[in-house]
């Protein structure tokens, strides 16, 4: 085992889940500005800490935003993901950013869609040929 990475324990595991996140502004309108990202960054964080997770990295462009989340396996993706958006929503909105209240209405700020995808440690082909290799016993 590499000895070099952060690998976390709980109390009968040891782990290193990694995933990258992506989300969309409603109607893909460009409505992040450099201020509503930092603001994201924080809440997601905070979000994270709820959830024992850590928000490794994190940035986005007008349209969209990138998150790498290190979780425990006790987390469901999917409820991490709802409350990552729901919060995020009601407190990006709740502070009034004029680019969000012009350019969207209704109560979201996310499209209902996301992409997940799991990341880091070593590639499937080397995971697959390491199980294929054990001893299996005769």
């Amino acid at each position: 085992m590499d000895e070099s990475r952060d690998l976390r324990t709980g109390r009968h595991v040891v782990y290193d889940i990694h995933i990258h996140l992506v989300f969309v502004a409603k109607y893909r309108r460009s409505v992040f500005t450099k201020e509503i990202l930092f603001e994201l960054e924080d809440i997601f964080k905070g979000v994270c800490e709820d959830f024992e997770s850590t928000l490794i990295e994190f940035d986005g462009e007008g349209d969209h935003v990138h998150l790498l989340v290190n979780y425990p396996p006790k987390v469901s993706v999917s409820k991490l993901v709802n409350s990552l958006k729901g919060v995020s929503s009601r407190l990006i909105r709740k502070k009034q950013f004029p680019s969000v209240k012009n350019s969207l209405w209704g109560g979201s700020l996310w499209s209902p869609s996301y992409f997940a995808g799991s990341c880091g440690g070593a590639p499937i082909e080397v995971v697959r040929q390491y199980i294929e290799d054990q001893k299996t016993p005769h």
